[in-house]
């Protein structure tokens, strides 16, 4: 079956990425040849990050295709557990701001993933671990409400654990932050996250999900599997 979240592609990187190969342009193209009805065009920055004008003005100038939306982002990662981001003064035109898991939000600032397992494997309670995480993601779609979380969840395998160690208790609460801020959750294709139990937490706190490749290059647009899969089995229980 195809499910109508399929219709959209919430998180599509350029060559304002330095990580990605496609143009904007060959990305617009790509989600008009898969049929897409939505878009968004999203790359990464940081605090010292100066291209963001630049990067409204060509997306402006982009030639879309009827029957496409073309919606904007940015991608930052989450700095701390009082939920700051590494992110510059944006201007207007940035419809969301894609928030990321990229590292773990350590009380005094980003850690690495092997530096959160060094700590575990140091005697660092898991649950605490957990709930800091739990906390810091709520605390950031709170201090910026109406965005997106990308790939939520993708630093747990990182740092050893999975969505089932984060207990029903944390989902639920972080499923109603969700909704309570009008964050968009993405289902992420590249990352296969959130699962099954995370997205009916969402549907049933109220929050709203969308689906997600996070391709970085034009024919991986719209192309979804993993995800697919996901929504098919959550569908036909």
């Amino acid at each position: 079956m195809t499910h109508a979240l399929l219709r959209g592609d919430h998180h599509v990187h350029s060559t304002f990425s330095d990580d990605a190969v496609s143009t904007l342009e060959e990305n617009v193209a790509a989600a008009s040849a898969r049929g897409l009805e939505t878009m968004r065009l999203v790359d990464h920055v940081r605090r010292s990050t100066t291209w963001v004008p630049e990067y409204l003005t060509a997306v402006r100038a982009l030639r879309v295709p009827d029957g496409l939306t073309v919606l904007t982002g940015v991608e930052a990662k989450i700095l701390d557990a009082a939920g700051e981001l590494d992110i510059p003064e944006l201007p207007s035109g940035i419809d969301r701001i894609l928030i990321a898991d990229h590292q773990f939000p350590g009380v005094d600032g980003p850690l690495g993933p092997s530096a959160v397992r060094e700590r575990i494997e140091a005697g660092w309670a898991p649950q605490d671990a957990l709930d800091l995480l739990v906390s810091a993601l709520i605390a950031t779609m709170r201090r910026h409400p109406g965005n997106q979380l990308a790939h939520c969840f993708s630093i747990l395998p990182k740092i050893g654990l999975s969505e089932t160690d984060l207990g029903t208790e944390r989902i639920d609460a972080w499923a109603r932050a969700a909704a309570e801020t009008d964050t968009l959750v993405e289902v992420n294709e590249k990352w296969g996250c959130p699962g099954i139990p995370l997205l009916d937490a969402l549907q049933k706190a109220g929050a709203r999900i969308v689906a997600s490749t996070d391709s970085h290059e034009a024919s991986e647009v719209g192309r979804y599997a993993r995800v697919a899969e996901m929504l098919d089995g959550w569908e036909a229980r």
